[in-house]
């Protein structure tokens, strides 16, 4: 048997004990960054949520979709603005985020996970009242704070064996609207709602670094009691800030842990979860005594 072959056993082997873990349980994937616009790394990360999915684990996935909204509105020569990091949604807008998050995006993931062998239902914030909101604040436009969130929806879905692909608008209850909401506080917010037992965030950064500029300062894992000192102390700064707020929000609301790992690196989901070879930064409410 050449070494190649040997080497593939032994990866299978490295991973059974994982799925023996993980089979039955939840896990939310909020994907964007370079993982969504690259065609190879979109492949890769679909490949390891119908491989999650068919050794029985229940996979969902949250979008967003940042740069189509841009490019769509550069099309139609509507000017994109930002107030505070967030998408700034007029009325014209709101409509364009609906029908690039709920449609094109949303509808071209689903295609392509059932292309490559895999069964996935798109669902958007409104199909049954999934995510319901109200405004944010004003400045914002029709920036949405989720205030309810229903999985049964996407409950709905796992329980006949699809992979739930949910774009992150919300159904506005304080006006007749849709709300445009960040996905990484939908994920966060779904993922408590079906009790998930992991939360990953796919970015474009390797995690949490001591020092933004030398990724060899990774810090591999971090309690959200520790949270406030990183940010106070600059650690944690930027776009980084509501992103590791959303995994304090997730780990207190019940969700065991939340991994933001390197969408760069192809296949980064099946190597934090199946292999011994942890990467990226681990966030969890207190030490666990196993290794879950």
């Amino acid at each position: 048997m050449s070494s190649s072959h040997s080497q593939q056993a032994k990866t299978l082997v490295e991973a059974l004990p994982y799925i023996q873990k993980f089979t039955g349980k939840t896990i939310v994937v909020k994907y964007g960054g370079n993982a969504m616009t690259s065609q190879s790394l979109r492949r890769a990360v679909m490949c390891d949520m119908i491989l999650l999915s068919l050794v029985g684990i229940r996979v969902v996935v949250v979008h967003g979709g940042g740069p189509e909204i841009s490019d769509m509105l550069r099309r139609v020569g509507h000017e994109s603005r930002f107030v505070d990091g967030l998408r700034y949604t007029d009325p014209e807008t709101m409509d364009i985020v609906q029908e690039v998050l709920c449609g094109k995006v949303n509808k071209n993931l689903v295609a392509q996970i059932n292309r490559l062998g895999g069964k996935a239902i798109g669902l958007c914030g409104m199909d049954g009242a999934l995510f319901e909101a109200e405004c944010l604040d004003e400045k914002y436009g029709l920036v949405g704070r989720i205030t309810a969130v229903n999985p049964d929806p996407v409950e709905n879905a796992l329980a006949t064996g699809y992979i739930p692909v949910v774009s992150s608008v919300a159904q506005g209850m304080d006006v007749e609207t849709s709300y445009n909401i960040n996905a990484d506080t939908a994920a966060a917010r779904l993922a408590v709602a079906v009790g998930a037992s992991k939360l990953i965030l796919l970015t474009d950064v390797r995690g949490i670094l001591r020092n933004p500029q030398d990724e060899s300062t990774l810090i591999h894992s971090v309690h959200a009691r520790d949270v406030p000192g990183l940010i106070a102390e600059g650690t944690v700064s930027g776009g980084m800030i509501p992103k590791i707020e959303c995994c304090v929000s997730a780990v207190n609301g019940g969700v065991n842990r939340v991994h933001i790992l390197d969408g760069r690196i192809p296949h980064s989901i099946l190597i934090e979860l199946l292999s011994d070879e942890g990467i990226g930064t681990m966030l969890e409410k207190e030490k666990k005594s196993d290794d879950e």
